[in-house]
Parts: structure tokens; C-alpha cells; sequence
């Protein structure tokens, strides 16, 4: 993997241990010794020795005659989560939503040119894009993105949209730049955002920001629909002020679980 200037206090055994589970993506669950090494950017008996410690810690496992990655990966990301407290703060009001819309919930923040998915509640449905806790999507094309783009400035944007996506998708909308300020212009205007089919054909969502106490934002909410079954009448008219009114509750929740000291038991 491409780095650029470290510090004196970098673990290069650390970031190349990262770099092999990030190789692991959709579609390919199972890899060879040589797939890894290559995909990592590592010499074999490097990139062995790193599988055969994630192997023993019980982040990888043997099979097929490759490897591959376990559920205990989700830890890492999962800690992160729990470390924030806000699924914890989030859910009962997800819950909520997700009883009232009878559709899949779910909160994402941005990481680079992606949203990645940090808390969700999902109903049973056939979509076309799977979603679960981790899954990335390019920012501009889906809701949750549009809402978390809108609070940042234009030169933030430019600057985040210039890197490449890691989320392996080819969106189906590609706006030039003077679209992108409009559609994000009228974001910041509205205060919520809307997607309708642009990230992948069936996929129809609305999304509201949560802030903290300053009112800065640091996540987003979204109710995703499918096309074929959800209208946009629908979606604004009905799910759209429950999503309003659950964005506010999680953010005034945030607000006091954040004004609230929190001790650590030793």
C-alpha cells in the first residue's frame, strides 16, 4: 500500500498487518497466499507470516486453499463504535423509526470520499446493494453522504472528493462540479437530503444530520426505501418528518450523554 511521509513512531509491522485485512473485500472473501501479497503490496513470506498471526489471533482463518477473513474483524470496527457511544445513544430511537417507516434505518459518517455505515436497523427486503455495520458507498450519490458533504465547505469538499473511493462501486449518477454545489447548496438550504436512484438502480432514501451540542455535525440518519415499493410522495411526505423528528431526539440525547461525565471503573 501507498504511504506517505511517517513519523519516527511508526510501526510499519502494524500498518502492513492493516493493509492485509483491508485487501479482503466484496467478492473476494477467499484468498491465495500470492492474491494477498500482490493486493498488499508484500513480499510473500511477509504477507504469510502476517496471515499466519491473524490466523492465531482468530482474525483469519485457512480455507479453500487460501485465506480467510473471520466475524472477529468486526471487533475493530465495533470498538470504534462502542468507544463513541452513539449506537448506544441511537438505537431505541432507530427502533422507533424503523416500527413506524416499517423500513431499514440507518446512521453513517465520512470517512475520505465514503460514508461508512456505523449503526443500522434493517427489516427484511430485497435490495440491491447489501448494507451491514462497515459497508462503505461513495458520499455523493447517497443521502446519508449528501447530508455530511452539505456541512462541510466547498474547498473541504473539493478536497475530500479528491480521493478515491474504497467502497469498490461505480455510482450510476456522476454530476460535474457545478451540479454537485447545487445539489448540496439546496442540502444545506433544506437541512435534509434525498437520493433517488442515483448510487444503484431500486435504492430510494431521505437523511437528516446528527449534531452534537455545538451543533456541529457528526453523523447522519437516513430511512432507505426500494423504488419499486416507496414513492417519493412517500418517502418526503410520510417517512421524511419521522426522520426529522428522529434526527432531533438522537441529537438532543447526544448533546446530554456528551455534557455528562463519564468515569471508567479500574
Amino acid at each position: 500500500m501507498t504511504r506517505g511521509d511517517t513519523g519516527p513512531d511508526f510501526i510499519e509491522a502494524l500498518a502492513r498487518g492493516l493493509d492485509v485485512i483491508r485487501v479482503f473485500r466484496p467478492g473476494r472473501p477467499v484468498m491465495s497466499l500470492t492474491e494477498v501479497a500482490a493486493a498488499a503490496g508484500l513480499a510473500r513470506p511477509t504477507a504469510r507470516r502476517i496471515l499466519l498471526t491473524l490466523q492465531e489471533l482468530g482474525y483469519a482463518r485457512s480455507e479453500q486453499g487460501g485465506f480467510v477473513l473471520t466475524p472477529r474483524v468486526l471487533e475493530l470496527g465495533v470498538s470504534y463504535v462502542r468507544s463513541m457511544g452513539l449506537w448506544e445513544v441511537a438505537r431505541p430511537h432507530l427502533e422507533r423509526l424503523v416500527t413506524l417507516t416499517h423500513e431499514s434505518c440507518s446512521i453513517a459518517q465520512l470517512d475520505g470520499s465514503d460514508i461508512v455505515y456505523v449503526a443500522r436497523v434493517a427489516v427484511p427486503k430485497i435490495v440491491t446493494l447489501s448494507v451491514q455495520i462497515g459497508t462503505r458507498f461513495p458520499a455523493l450519490q447517497t443521502s446519508l453522504g449528501k447530508v455530511l458533504l452539505a456541512a462541510l465547505s466547498p474547498a473541504e469538499v473539493d478536497r475530500v472528493l479528491a480521493e478515491p473511493s474504497r467502497s469498490g462501486i461505480e455510482p450510476r449518477w456522476q454530476p460535474d462540479a457545478k451540479e454537485r454545489e447545487a445539489v448540496l447548496r439546496a442540502v444545506r438550504a433544506k437541512g435534509w437530503a434525498m437520493t433517488d436512484e442515483q448510487l444503484a438502480l431500486g435504492i430510494r432514501s431521505v437523511a437528516a444530520p446528527l449534531r452534537d451540542g455545538l451543533g456541529n455535525v457528526i453523523a447522519a440518519v437516513n430511512v432507505n426505501a426500494h423504488a419499486a415499493e416507496t414513492s417519493i410522495e412517500k418517502l418526503t411526505e410520510e417517512h421524511l418528518p419521522l426522520l426529522l423528528k428522529t434526527a432531533s431526539a438522537i441529537s438532543a440525547d447526544w448533546a446530554l450523554y456528551e455534557a455528562v461525565p463519564h468515569v471508567t471503573a479500574s
